[in-house]
């Protein structure tokens, strides 16, 4: 498996999982997620993928695009209530559905905490819903903490120092 910064190139590949993930959504929380739609144009994902401050990391099997992470830096500098720490969020972690349990995410999940210890950040985090039960086993097996709140969804977080 080869894991490797997502390019223009792998657009299609990378809404087909895209599909997935909202499907996911739609099914738990229909009076949020409209279903059969893409959460990108293609023109706001070319955007994305260039976006140093946003990278897609894409996981390869002989060739084909067998998941992604979408990640996000945030830094607050000089914020007047936030400390000056560099984190990276996770904003969409994918697995195809054909390829669940082969520890794809496993090693995704890994790649992007070596990337943010790379690059100085102080811990990983994201939120992931409550109807979506798979997902927070596979994180907190991954060892992130999540302290529900009262919103449907929880907050994440994996220091990576």
């Amino acid at each position: 498996m080869e894991i490797r910064r997502a390019d223009i190139s792998d657009t299609g590949s990378l809404n087909k999982l895209l599909r997935q993930v909202l499907e996911i959504h739609h099914a738990g929380r229909p009076d949020l997620f409209k279903g059969n739609v893409k959460k990108y144009t293609d023109s706001e994902l070319s955007d994305i993928i260039k976006d140093d401050k946003r990278p897609i990391f894409a996981a390869f099997d002989d060739g084909e695009l067998m998941g992604y992470a979408f990640c996000i830096l945030k830094h607050f500098p000089d914020d007047n209530i936030l400390t000056d720490i560099r984190t990276l969020y996770i904003d969409d972690l994918c697995v195809d559905e054909s390829a669940r349990g082969k520890h794809i995410g496993k090693a995704l999940y890994e790649h992007v905490l070596a990337y943010a210890r790379s690059i100085g950040c102080y811990n990983v985090t994201l939120n992931v819903w409550t109807c979506n039960r798979g997902a927070i086993s596979f994180y907190e097996a991954m060892g992130m903490k999540a302290p529900e709140n009262r919103h449907g969804n929880y907050t994440l977080t994996h220091f990576a120092k």
